[in-house]
């Protein structure tokens, strides 16, 4: 029931087991993402800031709003979804790109790179300069960043970052390839129009079937994603990325992932660097 007449800035909400549980279950479908009872807090934090907006007072009444709602559904996920994301985040993944592999193409080679879990898209455009950098702008590379968050998306295809991201980058992509705010912008920084030509954004589930244009890739990043899911989620997952790397294309994943009894299709180059060998 909504009660109109509620101090919703002051309320505190609750989450039983039985609700908690409906969340569990639907973030997994829907996302794939396994949330550990640990993760009770963060639920509760997350959502309980839409059930405000919307001035509802159980967690039960806002699932049964997300089962009849597409878009509302769109909301709880992008809630409790997690989008840690910086410029140049992992350096040792960019110099590598830079120094193993890309000085082994010729500059007229098509190059295709996927950041599989793009959040707000500095690890796109971070690849973007590296590329540029080796490439030129007119050359046949591009950067596909998808993501199931449809905010972060929205804010990646934008291009426009606090000045106060700038500090990993390095100073000669900054003069290049970053363009700095004036007046009421002054504390933004936003990505070139060069750059973004070759860089684009679309909603994908890791977790459904990929589309058509997901394909031929060269090097994917799929970064701190691996440590959200169940064995057999990872395992499902990285067979089908495996499956649009080229033959002998790169996997990039995070410090903390793995893929000991993920997957056999991979030779581990570096900690946290795999290439694809079947």
């Amino acid at each position: 029931m909504i009660d109109t007449k509620m101090d919703w800035t002051s309320h505190n909400f609750q989450i039983s087991d039985v609700e908690f549980n409906l969340f569990k279950t639907l973030i997994y479908d829907k996302a794939g993402i396994a949330l550990s009872p640990a993760k009770r807090t963060l639920v509760v934090s997350r959502l309980s800031k839409r059930m405000r907006k919307l001035k509802i007072t159980s967690f039960e009444e806002y699932y049964q709003l997300t089962t009849n709602n597409t878009s509302e559904l769109q909301h709880a996920i992008d809630s409790l979804t997690t989008n840690e994301t910086y410029f140049f985040r992992e350096e040792k993944h960019f110099e590598f790109l830079k120094s193993d592999i890309l000085n082994k193409c010729a500059s007229g080679d098509v190059f295709k790179v996927w950041s599989a879990a793009s959040s707000t898209g500095e690890e796109a455009y971070s690849t973007s300069m590296v590329l540029a950098d080796k490439f030129g702008l007119k050359s046949n590379w591009s950067i596909i960043g998808t993501d199931i968050n449809q905010s972060v998306l929205a804010q990646a295809r934008k291009a426009l970052y606090p000045l106060s991201e700038s500090k990993k980058i390095p100073r000669e992509y900054l003069n290049q390839f970053c363009l700095k705010g004036v007046r009421s912008q002054s504390e933004r920084m936003l990505m070139d129009a060069k750059i973004k030509k070759h860089v684009s954004f679309e909603f994908l589930n890791l977790n459904a079937a990929f589309p058509d244009y997901i394909n031929n890739f060269n090097v994917v990043f799929l970064r701190n994603v691996m440590i959200y899911f169940d064995l057999e989620t990872k395992q499902r997952l990285v067979d089908k990325i495996a499956d649009v790397i080229k033959p002998g294309g790169y996997l990039f994943i995070g410090h903390s992932e793995t893929l000991n009894n993920v997957s056999s299709r991979f030779k581990i180059i570096r900690p946290s660097i795999c290439q694809k060998i079947k």
